[in-house]
């Protein structure tokens, strides 16, 4: 991948806020207000390539229908994580890597009987952060 302008643009949104996601749009607007006059099917395609280097994470925002990137895990195995609805921000659920990693064995196993490849598992919780609960005090650790 080519160290562009647009790439150290995007990847600098991200690691200004490593525990947020961020829509295709919300990324385009950032960087148009950055100064940065970027073409949006250029955008996609970057946001995309960076999801596919592993740099990136993408996925789905049900709610709004599209799709939501953000730092990819650096942690050891699968682990759930959450997401709060409201400001997006991501917390890894660290707690629950073991379990979690356990039952993914057994879906690949399941899956390599059947002929299939699975290649990742992801499980995402989404609910409302301690920051975002009207009158809660903030708690947790976002993901790095």
């Amino acid at each position: 991948m080519r160290r562009t302008l647009a790439t150290r643009a995007v990847l600098g949104l991200f690691l200004a806020n490593p525990q947020g996601t961020l829509s295709h749009a919300q990324a385009l607007a950032s960087l148009t207000a950055r100064g940065l006059d970027i073409n949006r099917v250029t955008l996609y395609r970057l946001l995309d390539r960076l999801a596919a280097c592993g740099v990136l994470q993408r996925h789905a925002d049900d709610g709004a229908r599209t799709w939501r990137y953000g730092l990819a895990d650096t942690g050891e195995g699968t682990a759930p994580r959450f997401e709060c609805d409201a400001c997006h921000r991501q917390f890894r659920l660290t707690e629950a890597s073991a379990p979690t990693q356990a039952v993914a064995s057994d879906l690949f196993r399941t899956l390599a009987g059947l002929g299939h490849q699975g290649l990742r598992v992801d499980v995402s919780i989404h609910g409302t952060c301690a920051s975002c609960v009207p009158g809660a005090d903030a708690g947790g650790e976002p993901l790095p």
